[in-house]
């Protein structure tokens, strides 16, 4: 499972929160062993990538697809969740990213 959060604190949180959505589980049954940075393997390169979002907005809760343009993943998650402030005026904490797939340029 990938989760995208500014350190491990929120990251362990944010694990425990889609892992109950998921399985009937909870964090006194659970352990985690281990937390690691995943990082891209060419950072420099320009790369697309699409983003499948959950949010909860003031009416309910909607699904979403955008499509970013960045260097990295995590840039592109960066930018989504300004992209989501912004325009659907979304927390950070009501947003779930369900995918982030890197898209190729011939798709585009």
């Amino acid at each position: 499972m990938r989760i995208f959060a500014p350190n491990e604190v929120v990251a362990k949180s944010r694990y425990w929160y889609f892992l109950s959505k998921y399985h009937k589980m909870k964090k006194t049954t659970g352990e985690i062993l281990q937390v690691n940075e995943i990082f891209d393997r060419k950072p420099k390169q320009l790369k697309n990538y699409a983003i499948f979002v959950r949010y909860d907005s003031r009416s309910g809760t909607h699904n979403l697809y955008k499509e970013f343009r960045d260097t990295t993943r995590t840039g592109a998650v960066a930018q989504m969740y300004l992209d989501m402030a912004g325009r659907h005026r979304a927390r950070t904490r009501s947003v779930q990213i369900i995918d982030v797939i890197e898209v190729p340029s011939s798709k585009c």
